[in-house]
Formats: C-alpha cells, sequence, structure tokens
C-alpha cells in the first residue's frame, strides 16, 4: 500500500492536527518538514499553505479535508461521526474553529508573540487587544465543552482541530490567565492535553538559546 504523507511544519496547528487525526486513528504515516509555498507544497496546494497530503495519486489540501479523506479511508475509530446530525455538529465547530478562533488566537495573538514585525519586540499593544477580544471566545468554548467534548459525547475532529490552538494560546501570559479562568476549559485542556494522540503529534520544542 502506498505511504501516507503529511507535508508541512510541525510547529503549525493544523499540521498537527491532521497528525493526531492520524495518530487517533493508528495510521502509519510518514511527515515531511517543508514551509509553505516551498515547491513540494505549491504542487498540491494552489496558494502554499500547509499542510499538504500525498497518498499513492491522491493529493489533497486544506487540513479538513485531508482529516475527512484519513477518517474514512483507513480503519480506526472515527474522528468524524457518520450519523448526520453528529457529524454536522463536528462539521460546524471546525468552521467556527478555522474562521473565527484560528484567526483571532492563533493569526493575531500567537503569531503577534512568535513573529513580531520588528525580531524581537512584540508589538504588546496589538497583543492585548487580541487577548481582549479574546474573552468571549474563551466563554463560548468553556460553555461548548461543559460535558468534556466539543461537539457530542466523544473525542472528534471538533477537538482535535482546537486542541493545539489552546495549546500556543497557553503559552503565553495574557493567554494562560485568560483559559486559566475558565472552569470548563481548563479541565478539557489537562484531560486531552494528556491524550496519547496529543502528545504523539506534538511538535518538538523551540532550540534552546544560546
Amino acid at each position: 500500500m502506498a505511504e501516507l504523507e503529511i507535508i508541512g511544519v510541525p510547529q503549525s496547528n493544523y499540521v498537527w492536527a491532521v497528525r493526531m487525526v492520524c495518530e487517533e486513528k493508528g495510521v502509519p504515516y510518514a511527515l515531511k518538514a517543508m514551509r509553505p509555498h516551498t515547491p513540494e507544497v505549491d504542487a498540491v496546494h494552489p496558494f502554499g499553505k500547509i499542510p499538504v497530503m500525498r497518498h499513492g495519486d491522491v493529493t489533497l489540501c486544506e487540513s479538513k479535508a485531508i482529516a475527512t479523506y484519513i477518517d474514512r479511508a483507513f480503519e480506526g475509530p472515527k474522528v468524524i461521526p457518520d450519523e448526520p446530525k453528529a457529524a454536522a455538529k463536528v462539521e460546524q465547530w471546525v468552521s467556527l474553529g478555522n474562521v473565527e478562533f484560528d484567526r483571532l488566537m492563533m493569526r493575531q495573538y500567537v503569531v503577534g508573540y512568535a513573529f513580531p514585525k520588528e525580531p524581537g519586540k512584540p508589538d504588546m499593544g496589538a497583543i492585548k487587544a487580541a487577548a481582549e477580544k479574546m474573552k468571549p471566545q474563551v466563554e463560548v468554548l468553556d460553555r461548548a465543552v461543559a460535558g468534556g467534548y466539543l461537539a457530542g459525547d466523544s473525542f472528534t475532529f471538533a477537538d482535535i482541530n482546537i486542541l493545539p490552538m489552546l495549546f500556543y494560546v497557553n503559552r503565553f501570559e495574557e493567554g494562560k490567565a485568560l483559559l486559566a479562568s475558565a472552569a470548563n476549559l481548563s479541565a478539557y485542556m489537562a484531560r486531552h492535553f494528556e491524550r496519547p494522540s496529543f502528545k504523539k503529534s506534538a511538535p518538538p520544542p523551540p532550540p534552546a538559546k544560546s
């Protein structure tokens, strides 16, 4: 059988999510660490974004499409339910994750720290403004995970999609304090950050500063 290849830098929250799907289902895969807009990525994604996937003659871009393919093409626990109502709930939360939470939590807050416009000098005004905007999002998530999962009564791709985002937000002062103030969400994170699939697919820590 052809090897499943996940292509993209492991630090990407979306690469992490796709790898976590593989781990949840017990699907062997090879990770090719490629940055956005490299030739191998551009050959699959029309806008050079990661992750992309190769599996024999199948090539795919966009993490949701990749996750759906892996879930349907391979044996193992389903991360997107077959039942229409349950599947729609997962789709709903994945869409909210990609359109709302990622756009603010990752692209504004986390990226503000990790990739400041002026190296070594994060724009703290913009970061604190993003943290303030995250408050209603955290409240929404806190209510949603009161039952232990984001969509329904089992672990799904909705959870997989949001967990890397929460992990990165939790690395920085304002985000850590905000998440700690949400009791349901704090318990949810503590529980699922211990999942074997989360740990096995976690990116390596950044290199130590000399």
